[in-house]
C-alpha cells in the first residue's frame, strides 16, 4: 500500500513513478549538491588547508542530506531482505578508517578519511533507496550526465583560452578559481600542456570522461526521443576529443579492457552499434584532431579571438556531422540489426562472440599505433606518448616501484593498516628510490595500506557483492527494467578499472561518484528475504535511526566544529600577509588548535611565531611554548617532516645542538632518499664531535664522528643502489655526495686518525678546478691525510698552490695536528 505522505510504495518501490515534496526536495539538493562539489577543486582528499575546507562543507551538506532521507524513509526502513542490510554493511567502511587511527600514521589525515568515508557512505543509502523510485531515478540519471558536459564544456573552454571567463563563470562560489583562473585546468608538465578540466590531473579527468563515454553511448541507443540522441551523440565528439587532450597512457590502456566488461552485459545487436558510434565518433575527432590540439597549444601561450573561434568552429561542424550520421543510423538501421540479429541474440553465449573480436580488434590497433606510421595522423604530443607505451617506460617502472614499496608498508601494518592518507605520510620511510609521490598509483593498494587486511576484506566483499547480485539481477530482468540502472555499473566500473593504475579515488567527487554507482546498482538488486537476520519494522527502524540520528548529530557537530576552525586558520593565514601582529595572528591561530589541537599547519605556523618571538626578544617562554608545542604535535604527526625541521631548528635558536643533533639522526630512517637531511647529519655530528675534542671525551667524540660516518656511508650505498634502477626508470630527486658531505667525512675520518681512509675518502671529492672553497678545503685535508699516511699527489698539490700558496703553510698545520 502506498503512503500518501511519503508516495512511497513499500512492495513495489521501485516501480513506484510518483514522489513526494519531501524526496523532490531530497533529490532536488542532491544533484545541485554535486553540481558544487565538481567545481570544488574536485574535492582531493584534504591534505592540505586548501582542501579541507570544501570537504568539511561537504561532510555538513550530504549530512543534512541524509537527515532529509532519515525523515522520508523512516516509516518505510526495513531489514528484511540482504539489500536493506547494505545499509548497515556500508557502516563498516568508515568505522574500519575508525580502527585504524589505533596505528595513524598522521591522525590528521585518518581524521579527514573517515569524515571522507562517512560522505561516501551516506551517498550510498540515500542514493539506494532514491534511485528505486523510477522518476527520480531518470532525473538523476540525467542530471549526472548534464553535469559530465558541463564539465567536459568547461574544460575545453580552458583548451581554448577562455581562462579569465570559465574562473568568472564558477569564481563566486568555487575555491579551485586563483586569480581569476580555474587551477590546472590545464595541466603543464614535461609532455607539454595537458586537458584536465576540474579535476587538476589530467589521468582522473581521463577516466570520467572514458566512464561517461560509454554513458552517453549507451544513453544515446536508450533514449526514444530524437533531440536526446542528437544531444548524446553531439557529445561524444567533444568527450573523445578531451580524452585524447589529458595524454593519457593510462586511459588508452585501459579503455580496451573497460569496453570488453561493458559490451559483456548487451546484446549482440547493440554491441555493435556501440562500435559503430564509438568508430563515427573516433573518426571526427581524428579528423578534427590537429587543427584543434593545434589551436589549443597556441591559445594557451597567447589568446586570440579569432583562434579560438576557429578551434570552436571545428569542434562544433564535426559535433554535429557525427551527431546527426549516428542519429539517420539509429533511427533507421538499429531497428533492423535488432530484427535480423533476434534469433542470434537468445543462443547461448551469444554476447561473448563480439567482446571477443573486440580484443582482437584491439590487439590490431595497438599494433598500428605503436609500430607503424599509422601513428603519425595523430598530433606530435599524443604521438609521442603513443610511442612511449611499453613495460619500460619510466611511469610503468615507477608504479611498479610504489606497489613493492606500499607492500613493505603493509607488512609493517598488516591488520588494520596505518591509518588514511597514511601513504603520504609513511612513503618516504619505505621508498626505494627518491620519487615525490604522495599517492600510491593504486586505489586498492592504497586502501590496504591505510586500512589493513581486515578493512580491505571487508570493503572488497562490500563491492563484489554489490557487482555480484547487480550483473545477477541484470541478467534475469527483461532488457527496459534492466537498462534502468546500467549507467550506474558503466559509472562505477570504470573509474574502479581505471584506478588499478591511478589515485582517481584520492579525489572526493570521484569516490563520491563510485558509491552512488553503488547506490544505483544496490537499487536494482532483487530483494533476498533473510531469514536468519529478520527483524520486525518496529525494530529495524528503531535500530536504523538510531544508529542513523546518532551519527547525524556527531557528524554535524563535527563538520561544523572544523569548518570554524577551518575558518580560524585561513584567517590567521591572511592577517599574516597583510599585518606582523603576533597577536592578532596568534589569536586566530589559538582558535584553531582549540579544536584541532594538533591541526598541522596551524601548529607550524604558531611555533614559526614563537621562533620568531625567542629570536627577537630571546624570552624563554616563547622557546618553550615553541618546543612544547611541537612535541605535542610530532606525537599525533610522528612522520611530519616540517614539525621535525622546525623543531630543530627551534633547538639550534637556543644553541641546544645535541637535541638538534638527536632529532636529526632519530628521523634519519624516516627520510632515507633526502640528501639535505643528511648533509645536515654529517655536518652535525662533525660540529659536535670537534667540539668534544677540548672536553677530554674521546667516547663521546668518537659517537659523534661515528654516528656521522655511518650516515656518510648510507648516502653511498644509497647512490650506488640508484645506479641499478631499470633503463627507462627516473631516479625522482637527486642523491649524492656533495662536497660539504665529503669535506665533513674526510675530517673525521683524519680526526680518529684514520688517514689512509680520510685520503681515500676525501679524493673523490676532488675537482677539476679549485676555485670554491669548499673545493680547496676539500684539496688541503686530502693533502694534509696523504702526509700523515706517509705518501704524497705533487699534481693535487701543484693545483692548489696555484690557486693560492697560502695553502702550503695550512696544509703544514694541519699535517701536524694530532687528535
Amino acid at each position: 500500500m502506498s503512503n500518501p505522505v511519503y508516495g512511497i510504495t513499500k512492495k513495489t518501490s521501485r516501480t513506484q513513478t510518483s514522489a513526494s515534496p519531501l524526496l523532490w526536495t531530497l533529490s532536488i539538493g542532491l544533484i545541485l549538491f554535486l553540481l558544487w562539489s565538481s567545481f570544488q577543486i574536485a574535492l582531493f582528499n584534504g591534505q592540505s588547508l586548501q582542501f579541507e575546507g570544501p570537504i568539511y562543507w561537504a561532510l555538513v551538506l550530504t549530512t543534512l542530506l541524509f537527515a532529509i532521507w532519515v525523515v522520508a524513509y523512516y516509516k518505510v526502513i526495513t531489514l528484511e531482505s540482504q539489500r536493506d542490510w547494505l545499509k548497515l554493511f556500508v557502516i563498516l567502511l568508515p568505522l574500519t578508517y575508525i580502527l585504524s587511527l589505533i596505528s595513524a600514521a598522521s591522525s590528521y589525515l585518518a581524521v579527514n578519511m573517515i569524515l571522507i568515508q562517512c560522505i561516501y557512505a551516506m551517498l550510498f543509502v540515500i542514493t539506494m533507496q532514491l534511485l528505486q523510485n523510477k522518476q527520480i531515478n531518470h532525473i538523476i540519471q540525467s542530471s549526472l550526465i548534464g553535469l559530465a558536459y558541463i564539465i567536459v564544456g568547461y574544460g575545453l573552454l580552458n583548451w581554448f583560452g577562455a581562462f579569465n571567463f570559465s574562473g568568472k563563470l564558477v569564481g563566486w562560489f568555487s575555491s579551485g578559481v586563483n586569480n581569476g583562473v580555474y587551477n590546472q585546468a590545464i595541466w603543464n608538465d614535461a609532455n607539454g600542456p595537458r586537458l584536465a578540466s576540474v579535476f587538476q590531473y589530467p589521468n582522473t579527468y581521463a577516466a570520467f570522461l572514458m566512464a561517461f563515454l560509454f554513458i552517453g553511448i549507451f544513453s544515446l541507443i536508450r533514449s526514444r526521443k530524437a533531440y536526446i540522441k542528437l544531444l548524446h551523440g553531439f557529445m561524444l565528439v567533444p568527450i573523445l576529443l578531451s580524452l585524447l587532450l589529458t595524454l593519457s597512457r593510462t586511459g588508452l590502456v585501459m579503455m580496451p579492457i573497460v569496453f570488453v566488461i561493458t559490451l559483456l552485459l548487451l546484446k549482440p545487436a547493440k554491441q555493435i552499434l556501440w562500435f559503430i558510434y564509438l568508430a563515427i565518433s573516433g573518426l571526427g575527432t581524428i579528423i578534427i584532431l590537429n587543427p584543434v590540439n593545434n589551436a589549443g597549444l597556441e591559445l594557451q601561450q597567447q589568446f586570440t579571438t579569432g583562434l579560438a573561434v576557429k578551434g570552436w568552429i571545428y569542434l562544433i561542424v564535426a559535433s554535429i556531422i557525427v551527431a546527426l550520421v549516428i542519429w539517420a543510423l539509429q533511427l533507421w538501421i538499429a531497428p533492423k540489426l535488432e530484427t535480423k540479429l533476434l534469433s542470434w541474440s537468445q543462443r547461448k553465449g551469444a554476447s561473448l562472440w563480439i567482446p571477443l573480436g573486440s580484443v582482437l580488434l584491439a590487439i590490431i590497433a595497438a599494433v598500428l599505433l605503436l609500430g607503424t606510421s599509422v601513428r603519425n595522423i595523430l598530433p606530435d604530443s599524443i604521438s609521442t606518448r603513443l610511442e612511449n607505451i611499453n613495460l619500460q617506460q619510466h611511469s610503468v617502472l615507477e608504479r611498479i616501484t610504489f606497489y613493492k614499496d606500499a607492500a613493505k608498508v603493509i607488512a609493517d601494518y598488516p591488520m588494520i593498516g596505518a591509518g588514511g592518507g597514511a601513504w603520504s605520510a609513511l612513503y618516504e620511510k619505505y621508498q626505494n628510490n627518491p620519487y615525490v609521490s604522495a599517492q600510491a598509483h593504486n586505489f586498492f593498494m592504497q586502501y590496504i595500506v591505510e586500512v589493513g587486511i581486515l578493512g580491505f576484506v571487508i570493503f572488497m566483499a562490500f563491492i563484489l557483492y554489490i557487482f555480484y547480485q547487480f550483473i545477477r539481477s541484470y541478467i534475469r530482468k527483461d532488457e527496459t527494467e534492466r537498462e534502468s540502472y546500467f549507467l550506474f555499473f558503466i559509472l562505477s566500473m570504470t573509474i574502479l578499472v581505471l584506478s588499478l593504475l591511478d589515485f582517481n579515488m584520492s579525489y572526493v567527487f570521484i569516490g563520491m561518484l563510485v558509491f552512488i554507482g553503488f547506490g544505483g546498482m544496490a537499487a536494482a538488486i532483487e530483494p533476498q528475504p533473510v531469514q536468519r537476520l529478520k527483524l520486525s519494522p518496529a525494530a529495524a527502524r528503531g535500530i536504523y535511526t538510531t544508529i542513523a540520528g546518532i551519527s547525524v548529530v556527531v557528524l554535524l557537530i563535527v563538520s561544523v566544529r572544523f569548518l570554524q576552525a577551518n575558518n580560524y586558520a585561513n584567517e590567521a593565514k591572511k592577517v599574516a600577509e597583510t599585518s606582523q601582529s603576533f597577536e592578532e595572528i596568534q589569536a586566530a591561530l589559538d582558535k584553531d588548535l582549540v579544536i584541532r589541537n594538533t591541526h598541522p599547519d596551524s601548529l607550524l605556523m604558531l611555533s614559526s611565531l614563537y621562533q620568531q618571538g625567542f629570536q627577537q626578544t630571546q624570552d624563554e617562554q616563547f622557546y618553550s611554548a615553541g618546543v612544547a608545542l611541537l612535541q605535542k604535535g610530532l606525537r599525533a604527526e610522528p612522520y611530519n617532516k616540517y614539525m621535525v625541521t622546525q623543531l630543530i631548528q627551534i633547538y639550534k635558536v637556543k644553541g641546544e645542538n645535541d637535541q638538534a643533533y638527536a632529532l636529526q639522526k632519530e628521523y634519519a630512517n624516516n627520510y632515507i632518499w633526502d640528501m639535505e637531511w643528511y648533509e645536515n647529519l654529517i655536518a652535525l655530528s662533525y660540529d659536535l664531535g670537534y667540539q668534544t675534542l677540548g672536553q677530554g671525551d674521546p667516547a663521546k667524540k668518537e659517537s659523534y664522528f661515528t654516528s656521522g660516518l655511518a650516515a656518510y656511508q648510507h648516502v653511498v650505498d644509497g647512490a650506488e643502489h640508484l645506479k641499478t634502477l631499470p633503463e627507462g626508470q627516473l631516479q625522482g630527486k637527486p642523491f649524492e655526495l656533495t662536497p660539504t658531505m665529503i669535506l665533513n667525512a674526510g675530517k673525521m675520518k683524519y680526526m680518529l686518525n684514520d688517514f689512509g681512509g680520510a685520503a681515500t675518502l676525501l679524493q673523490t671529492g676532488i675537482a677539476e678546478e679549485l676555485s670554491d672553497a669548499t673545493q680547496r678545503e676539500i684539496a688541503r685535508w686530502y693533502l694534509a691525510a696523504l702526509v700523515k699516511d706517509g705518501h704524497q699527489d705533487q699534481a693535487v698539490y701543484d693545483q692548489l698552490i696555484a690557486v693560492d700558496p697560502n695553502e702550503a703553510e695550512e696544509i703544514e698545520k694541519l699535517s701536524q695536528l694530532n687528535f
